[in-house]
């Protein structure tokens, strides 16, 4: 009996972090539920004790301080110097795409006492793994900064065609259209009552912005706060 309680607390402890960089993502199968079945199922493997499991569903660019789950972690480990722990990821994507970001990540685990480990690639303590490990990150680095080109030149090309790109204003929409893409639309009846405040603030009809408020909280379909009233910064917008 002794012996067996001696070997329950040598069980490796492990941690899971999960990571998506959209909302797509999240819930198609690169999602988080399925990177942690994955780890969990890797933890089981190695006979590791999955203690906790940190999800982040944001990118937060390249620095890893940005996500909140990251942050989390790195202070749950913090807050338990005395014990050692495997931080487990399916790839090394999820760790960081940027080779600066990913040394100083490195760093932190190691000062923190934590090993990392990933699904898809052996990580070694050798002049050749760390090779290997900093083109990896390199890869994900360049992936990263040209897919982000990438669309910027796709939206400077749309803009230069006449259409929108940035979030749709208020009392309109995007919806799908074949051969033209995401194309704004009116949203009815807020787009109609929109049309009005603006015209009547331009003929001036309305003498200032809070009359402009006034006329938009009178309208049923305009949409309020709990309270039922509009924000005078969302006029202000306007």
């Amino acid at each position: 009996m002794k012996n067996k309680s001696i070997e329950l607390t040598r069980t490796p402890k492990a941690i899971v972090y999960c990571r998506v960089s959209s909302t797509r993502q999240k819930t198609e199968g690169s999602g988080l539920e399925s990177q942690e079945h994955r780890c969990r199922q890797y933890a089981d493997q190695k006979g590791y004790e999955v203690e906790a499991v940190f999800p982040d569903d944001a990118s937060g660019g390249g620095d890893f301080m940005k996500r909140p789950g990251m942050v989390a972690l790195l202070s749950y480990l913090a807050a338990q110097p005395k014990k050692s722990y495997v931080v487990i990821f399916d790839d090394l994507k999820r760790f960081a795409r940027d080779v600066e970001f990913h040394m100083k990540l490195r760093r932190e685990f190691e000062k923190l006492g934590a090993q990392i480990e990933c699904l898809n690639l052996m990580l070694e303590d050798t002049p050749e793994g760390k090779f290997l490990e900093t083109i990896v990150a390199a890869t994900g680095e360049l992936e990263r900064s040209a897919n982000r080109r990438q669309v910027i030149q796709k939206m400077i090309a749309r803009l230069e065609m006449g259409f929108a790109v940035f979030a749709p204003p208020l009392g309109y929409k995007y919806a799908a259209e074949r051969g033209r893409g995401k194309i704004l639309v009116r949203v009815e009846p807020v787009a109609s009552i929109v049309c009005e405040a603006l015209e009547g603030f331009a003929s001036k009809r309305f003498l200032s912005h809070a009359e402009v408020k006034r006329f938009l909280e009178a309208q049923p379909s305009f949409p309020k706060n709990a309270r039922g009233e509009v924000y005078s910064s969302r006029v202000e917008r306007m």
